[in-house]
């Protein structure tokens, strides 16, 4: 049987390397798999500018426009001041998939209470509120990738 520093030491070596997925047997007949959690996320980055090339590439055809909406039916807009993520990252509304949101768009919020995760590197990092209100909207969606500057929430 390994003990709790061999396993560590094991998935520290399976972090650094490129192995995927690693089965280990003890002597006993217990066996350990160890799999890498790959996830490969398409980020746009700012636009660069590309010489031109001897390839042609088509012009994708035009989305539809959607009708025109009268000022009175247009959404309202939620007022309030913004929250801005603090950082780059992947923005988490609740602490694991099967919980409830640390935050929902009516709810009063105080001084230091946690609205969300943000993912930077590996590293989770709670954002706390910065004064108390009501959150009026939530701007971005549980796992999108969030910018420096960005809005998160606005609360009043």
């Amino acid at each position: 049987m390994y003990t709790i520093d061999e396993i560590k030491e094991i998935i520290n070596a399976l972090d650094n390397s490129s192995v995927t997925e690693v089965e280990l047997t003890c002597g006993n007949g217990e066996k350990i798999k160890l799999k890498k959690k790959s996830e490969v996320k398409v980020v746009a980055a700012e636009p660069i500018e590309v010489p031109a090339a001897p390839m042609v590439i088509p012009a994708a055809p035009a989305a539809p426009t959607a009708p025109a909406v009268p000022a009175a039916e247009a959404a309202p807009v939620a007022e309030g001041k913004e929250i801005k993520s603090p950082m780059v990252g992947v923005f988490y509304a609740a602490a694991s998939p099967d919980s409830d949101p640390y935050v929902q768009v009516g709810q009063a919020v105080k001084k230091g209470d946690t609205l969300c995760i943000i993912e930077a590197m590996k590293l989770m990092n709670e954002i706390n509120a910065e004064e108390s209100g009501v959150i009026t909207e939530i701007c971005v969606k549980n796992g999108d990738l969030v910018q420096f500057g960005q809005p998160l929430f606005k609360i009043k």
